[in-house]
């Protein structure tokens, strides 16, 4: 059987499977490298008998729906807030207060536990909220009309 040259078809379309595989490889390969790459260094550090830096105080107040304001784990009345935060800012200056508020409680009892944190000489006060979740789309503050 004789082929023509005239009947010579020339395949134009490109594989792109070894292609694929080459890449695919590269990327394992780098994926298993790279974090090679970016390892730490070494070292043993001495021991000090002072330390300089000093891990800050956190305390936590909560406010619940029904108005009750805690301090950890311990209740305090509203009217004891400021001689509460004073005496925490005396004993502890380099605290970090984080305000915990239910989403029904109201905005001026918010604001009034900041107030009385504020008065005591605290001024590190952190908002603690609840992270949306995209598959929820829970949002905690309804979009104004």
């Amino acid at each position: 059987m004789d082929i023509d040259p005239q009947d010579r078809r020339y395949l134009s379309e490109i594989n792109v499977v070894p292609l694929v595989d080459v890449v695919l490889v590269l990327l394992i390969i780098f994926m298993i490298t790279a974090p090679l790459l970016y390892r730490g260094i070494d070292i043993e550090l001495p021991a000090s008998a002072t330390n300089n830096i000093r891990p800050t105080e956190r305390v936590v107040v909560t406010v619940e729906k029904d108005g009750r304001i805690f301090v950890d784990k311990e209740r305090v009345p509203p009217h004891n807030l400021v001689p509460f935060f004073r005496s925490l800012a005396v004993n502890k200056p380099d605290v970090t207060v984080y305000l915990r508020a239910d989403q029904g409680v109201d905005y001026g009892q918010v604001v009034g536990v900041m107030d009385a944190m504020k008065q005591a000489g605290i001024n590190q006060i952190g908002m603690v909220t609840e992270p949306v979740t995209p598959a929820s789309g829970k949002r905690s503050v309804k979009p104004a009309r």
